[in-house]
């Protein structure tokens, strides 16, 4: 018996191209101008500095804000930021160490890696700086909407200016006269979103076993910024939950695209063959030639009983008479009735 499927036609790919031998698409997206590209990062950058200076001078809301984060955390149960500053305290050289990872990793790491996706991968580059500049934008309404003082300003926390004790530190001594950085802008932090943006972005878009380690960056930068006291548990939890907000909104080009309409993706079901029509001879039909379909055998899978050979029989009979094929007509009929069969005779349709 014939199969009821057959192997669908070559389909292309839905995105119009091929893919590796792991599944994985080639990055064939077209590379943005880079002068275009400059322009926008440095002036996105130059928004958000300009933005976070207007958060600058809220002094009080700062401290009060400072007050109420330490209290949550002590509320749910929070390890205390002084258990990491201890550990970093035991030696002046591992403090000096973390001081210059935080005032100098920061900003040459995020930008090589926007500049080696924008190199190596442009789909990437397009997907991480979106992601970035989403991040960004949500932390500067937080920052201007909740000013937060840092816990090395918060004389309950009882933690060290490591930057300003140890050194170097990118922050000047009076905190409300700062007219480089805005130091009440604690929450979230973008050192840790963005070291988590770049071990994600670097994840995605690199092959090797040993990508995973990437995420090192994020856990190395979290240590720094809690340890120096610069953020809170919950500066770095915010910032994770930002990051994810953005990563759901904004999807990497070129991935999630439905097949097209009216495509099959695999093999097709092909419907049933339409059975041939019956031809019954009744009273009123005897008189007129009827032909009778012929079917292969073959295509029915098997033999053709007496009654199907005598329906295919081309038989004309006209009224009180019969052809001359009446004879292997009568011996037919005779060996199909011992079966119960209906049968066509010259004068009707009989049991």
């Amino acid at each position: 018996m014939n199969s009821l499927t057959e192997p669908a036609e070559p389909e292309p790919d839905t995105a119009g191209r091929e893919t590796d031998a792991v599944g994985h698409q080639p990055d064939v997206v077209a590379r943005p101008p880079l002068v275009r590209e400059l322009l926008l990062v440095v002036g996105l950058f130059l928004v958000y500095k300009f933005g976070r200076q207007l958060a600058n001078g809220h002094t009080g809301e700062a401290f009060h804000n400072a007050h109420r984060v330490w209290d949550l955390e002590r509320a749910v149960r929070l390890p205390g930021e002084g258990a990491v500053q201890h550990a970093l305290l035991h030696s002046g050289g591992l403090v000096h160490i973390a001081n210059t990872y935080y005032a100098t990793v920061h900003f040459p790491a995020t930008a090589a890696f926007l500049i080696w996706l924008y190199l190596r991968s442009p789909r990437h580059y397009i997907w991480a700086r979106r992601v970035l500049a989403a991040l960004t934008a949500a932390a500067l309404v937080l920052h201007l909407t909740f000013p937060l003082a840092p816990p090395r300003m918060l004389a309950a926390a009882h933690l060290v200016d490591t930057g300003q004790v140890y050194g170097p530190t990118v922050y000047g001594a009076t905190p409300q006269t700062d007219s480089m950085a805005n130091q009440f802008a604690a929450m979230p932090s973008l050192h840790f979103g963005w070291a988590l943006m770049v071990a994600v972005g670097l994840i995605a878009a690199t092959r090797s076993r040993l990508r995973w380690l990437w995420l090192l960056h994020p856990a190395l930068t979290l240590f720094v910024v809690v340890g120096t006291a610069n953020h809170y548990w919950l500066d770095a939890i915010v910032a994770t939950a930002l990051l994810g907000i953005a990563l759901a909104a904004i999807r990497l080009p070129g991935t999630g695209q439905a097949a097209k309409p009216g495509r099959s993706t695999g093999r097709r079901v092909l419907p049933a063959p339409r059975a041939a029509a019956s031809l019954t001879a009744t009273a009123q039909t005897m008189g007129a030639a009827i032909p009778a379909p012929w079917t292969p055998a073959h295509q029915r899978g098997g033999s053709l009983s007496a009654s199907e050979v005598l329906a295919r029989i081309p038989v004309s009979v006209t009224a009180g008479s019969a052809s001359a094929v009446d004879a292997p007509v009568a011996s037919v009929t005779s060996g199909a009735a011992r079966e119960g069969r209906t049968v066509l005779t010259a004068s009707g349709a009989h049991r």
